[in-house]
């Protein structure tokens, strides 16, 4: 019995031994299958956002755009991913995004928290483009070439509308000096010009052969540095690279035409009058006076260059108008309302006070406020522009539509109130958005205003150019009001601007901006920002009265910020029409749309595969 059970176990035995050295292969395949290690990824990922970050601004070396993209290619034509990859590459876009927008830090210590969520929100984005682009180009077989513009744009346009949206950094806005080839933003918005760069950041990425990665251990551990998926196609390559050059030359002949085409004729004088207020400031009524001071200081200099308009920053008239509606009276408003029973004189002293300053200025006003509308059932608070005609005296008012989320209210407020108890610096109404784009006629001139960070949103400014031309006649000017003293002369000031020059080329529609501590301007339908006649700094301090025709800093050459001024000038009105305002998003749209259909086929594990050599 016992010899009949040793020979029954010799068998498991013999089994055994076979079954370990498999599972050693097995062991040695799975880490081969693993990809290489996450070091080099990294490595990648902080080069990509580190140039990222350097061509914006405050350093704007706008050609390190055309390379900044070219470590994150790499890894998308990677045959396999490396481990931990996408985690490294989100550290990477968090990277950047807190080195961008640090900024907002600088507005109040309730801001860290605000910073440090939207940075890693952005962050979000790199990762979803390497991920979306490999799906692209291994599983469908995409060329590069095509799949990483696509998808960046794509993304972009989904960065634009997701969470109220953030228009910010661009990648076609690292290219504002290169002002031929963005013109082909009348077309495709700025996300044409974005699309043009991650291209150029595309071909380029794949000249480069991937066994140079191979000391950062990015390959696969059985790729031989011959091997197919570690050499480009050179054949493919060189292909890419002609297609470049067409469409750079497509795209910068198109912006030489459209140049040559614009007759900028003489519009509207205006006077854009910029206090230097922290933002702070805004809420201490002690400051109340100062600031109306300087700014009526300001505007009585500026109206000794005869301007036709008269244009204050974002809430610099402090006093609030109030607005009743329902047949509600002011007794009404009184009693229902006990604790802002003082609104009834503030506004009839704000209607004076606006009618003094047309009457002395002589000029129409827009000035930035806030309002109150208030009814039986509602209580309103809004962010608005006032337009005073020097003709009709006190006209019409826009109030602000695009919000900004954290800063003018909380996402979900409207059905949960109690959640915009989480702003600290709002009040107490929170700000409503509001209801329609509205159109000031000033004379002959149409003029829609803007207020805030509305001029960095494209879809919003596209709507309200098509609006405003909806009777037949063409908007004029785009007049945006801005507050950006939160933010202490810091780079938020020449982003801003930045952003603000693509609406004007999207529309070809001039744009003047009165920014309270700057940076106020003058922008043509070209995008370019032009010197106003006079640049007037008050005296003060014991030093004299500066007149000048440049917004820049004599001595560094920079955008002179953070100071009391006016700037006055003719606005240069553009004869030319907009593509974009009449067909609207459909480009990056579209690329939208292949973004999402590569989300779905990465969670659907089905679908065409191809062999790794077609990433090049």
């Amino acid at each position: 019995m016992a010899t009949a059970e040793m020979q029954a176990a010799k068998p498991v035995t013999a089994v055994r031994e076979p079954e370990t050295d498999r599972s050693v292969d097995d062991i040695i395949d799975a880490a081969r299958s693993a990809g290489p290690p996450a070091r080099g990824a990294l490595v990648l990922s902080l080069l990509a956002a580190i140039s990222l970050w350097a061509a914006f601004t405050p350093f704007d070396f706008g050609p390190l755009a055309w390379v900044a993209l070219v470590p994150l290619v790499m890894l998308v034509r990677m045959p396999r991913a490396a481990r931990n990859m996408y985690r490294v590459v989100y550290l990477g876009g968090l990277v950047f995004s807190l080195a961008a927008l640090q900024w907002m830090r600088l507005g109040d210590v309730w801001m860290y928290p605000a910073w440090w969520a939207l940075a890693a929100y952005l962050a979000l984005y790199f990762p979803l483009f390497v991920g979306l682009s490999r799906v692209a180009v291994h599983r469908w077989g995409a060329p590069l070439t095509l799949a990483v513009p696509v998808v960046w744009v794509g993304l972009e346009f989904a960065r634009a509308h997701i969470l109220s949206g953030f228009s910010w950094y661009y990648l076609g806005h690292t290219q504002h000096h290169w002002n031929r080839l963005i013109q082909i933003s009348d077309l495709f918005g700025a996300y044409g010009v974005s699309f043009v760069v991650a291209l150029g950041n595309a071909v380029l990425a794949g000249l480069i052969p991937l066994a140079v990665l191979g000391r950062l251990r990015l390959l696969p551990l059985d790729a031989p540095e011959g091997d197919a998926t570690t050499r480009p196609d050179v054949r493919r390559a060189w292909w890419s690279v002609a297609a470049l050059l067409i469409v750079m030359t497509l795209a910068v002949g198109y912006g030489f035409v459209r140049r040559s085409q614009a007759r900028f004729d003489a519009g509207p004088r205006v006077a854009l009058i910029q206090g230097n207020f922290p933002s702070s400031l805004k809420h201490d009524p002690n400051a109340w006076q100062e600031m109306f001071q300087t700014h009526m200081q300001l505007t009585m200099r500026a109206v000794l260059e005869q301007p036709d308009i008269v244009i204050w920053p974002e809430t610099m008239f402090t006093w609030p108008l109030l607005e009743l509606d329902g047949g509600m009276t002011p007794e009404e408003f009184k009693k229902q309302h006990a604790e802002m029973k003082n609104l009834v004189e503030i506004d009839e002293e704000a209607r004076l006070g606006l009618m003094d300053i047309m009457e002395n200025s002589g000029a129409s006003l827009i000035i930035g406020l806030e309002a109150f509308r208030v009814g039986p059932d509602k209580l309103q608070r809004f962010n608005s522009a006032q337009f005073v005609d020097r003709q009709v005296g006190i006209a019409g008012r826009y109030d602000k539509l695009h919000r900004v989320p954290f800063g003018e209210y909380v996402p979900g407020s409207d059905q949960f109130p109690r959640l915009q108890q989480m702003l600290p610096f709002t009040g107490p109404v929170p700000i409503s958005a509001g209801e329609r784009v509205h159109v000031f006629n000033a004379e002959s001139y149409r003029l829609v205003p803007l207020i805030c960070f509305e001029d960095t949103v494209p879809h919003l400014v596209r709507k309200m150019v098509a609006a405003g031309e909806a009777k037949g006649k063409d908007v004029d000017c785009l007049v945006n009001l801005t507050n950006d003293g939160w933010f202490h002369g810091s780079s938020e000031l020449d982003q801003h601007l930045i952003t603000a020059s693509f609406r004007s080329i999207e529309t070809r529609t001039p744009m003047v901006r009165a920014v309270n501590t700057g940076i106020s301007a003058i922008i043509d339908g070209d995008g370019v920002v032009r010197d106003p006649e006079v640049f007037i700094r008050p005296a003060g301090n014991g030093r004299p009265e500066i007149v000048q025709s440049s917004m820049r800093d004599p001595e560094t050459g920079r955008y002179l910020k953070q100071v009391d001024a006016a700037l006055v000038g003719n606005v240069p009105l553009d004869n030319r029409s907009s593509l974009y305002v009449r067909w609207g998003d459909w480009f990056p749209a579209l690329c939208a749309a292949l973004c999402l259909l590569l989300m779905v086929s990465a969670l659907w594990r089905g679908g065409k595969h191809v062999t790794p050599a077609s990433a090049e």
